[in-house]
């Protein structure tokens, strides 16, 4: 089953003393590259994090974000982070000035209470340190279940459009063979008159007459890409069927299908083929770009 780089996950738990949100967004990376918004008072679980998002992720570029907001009695003991919440609340009213329009204090000041970082903790003992963390975890557990759902359901509907490119081709190959087999008449006409003309030479030289004939038949015969071609299509179709997602094997089996194609497309010597051809290597491209976001 294919996965998508992009995904997206949210959750939120509440508990006594904490509420909790985690969101998890994902995009296409060569590699696994997190970059973690996390509250300072649990800056100390960032590689446990980092771990549960590594199992679960394999891949991609990973922005994580962690809001943990004290409720109830444990708000007394707590305090806003006047200079930070004040850096927030300075950026973001240039911010919306830059976008030309003026903005609501009162709303400006929300958000920024609600950035990482945005309250201190005065006094936190280590058990409740420790459950709230236990809290925390199970939210970032279901964010990331969230987003490898999210993933999935992206990653089904890119295989059925990789089904429909590869129809495609293979539909654009069978054109290919119905028309090779009107320009072969074609092809060994024109070999024939170059034949004769050769027969005519007064320097008539049959090892010359030998190497002329086996260029000519190796440059113009496709017989070989075309199978080739075929057997490249049904291999990704395979791939696309089986139980691990391999956006790489993908990519590599579709530069297998492009050479092919190209060479298809120089040896072919015949315009209707070039045509097919070109609407081939159309096709080959949405592939492409495609097989760039799987994992």
């Amino acid at each position: 089953m294919l996965k998508s780089m992009t995904g997206y996950g949210v959750s939120n738990i509440e508990s006594e003393s904490i509420n909790v949100t985690v969101e998890i967004k994902t995009l296409n990376s060569k590699f696994l590259d997190i970059y973690c918004r996390i509250p300072r008072n649990f800056s100390d679980r960032e590689i446990e994090i980092r771990n549960l998002l590594t199992q679960s992720l394999e891949r991609g570029k990973v922005e994580f974000t962690l809001s943990v907001q004290p409720v109830g009695k444990t708000v007394a003991s707590t305090s806003v982070n006047k200079a930070l919440v004040n850096a927030y609340y300075t950026d973001l009213s240039a911010t919306a000035t830059d976008l030309g329009f003026i903005p609501d204090a009162t709303e400006l000041l929300r958000i920024a209470l609600q950035m990482p970082n945005a309250y201190n903790n005065e006094t936190v003992d280590d058990s409740s340190k420790e459950n709230d963390w236990t809290q925390i975890k199970v939210a970032v557990l279901e964010a990331i279940r969230k987003c490898s759902v999210f993933r999935e359901q992206e990653g089904k509907m890119t295989s059925d459009k990789f089904t429909e490119y590869i129809n495609t081709i293979q539909t654009l190959l069978d054109n290919v063979a119905e028309q090779d087999k009107l320009r072969i008449p074609a092809v060994r006409e024109r070999l024939e008159k170059q034949v004769r003309e050769l027969l005519a030479d007064d320097n008539f030289d049959t090892n010359r007459f030998e190497q002329e004939l086996i260029y000519y038949v190796e440059k113009f015969d496709i017989s070989e890409e075309k199978i080739r071609l075929a057997n490249h299509l049904t291999y990704f179709t395979e791939t696309l069927q089986s139980p691990e997602s391999n956006g790489k094997k993908l990519n590599f089996i579709a530069q297998e299908i492009g050479r092919e194609i190209n060479t298809i497309g120089s040896k072919a010597n015949d315009a209707t083929i070039q045509h097919l051809v070109v609407q081939m290597k159309d096709e080959l491209e949405k592939i492409k770009e495609q097989t760039m976001n799987i994992i």
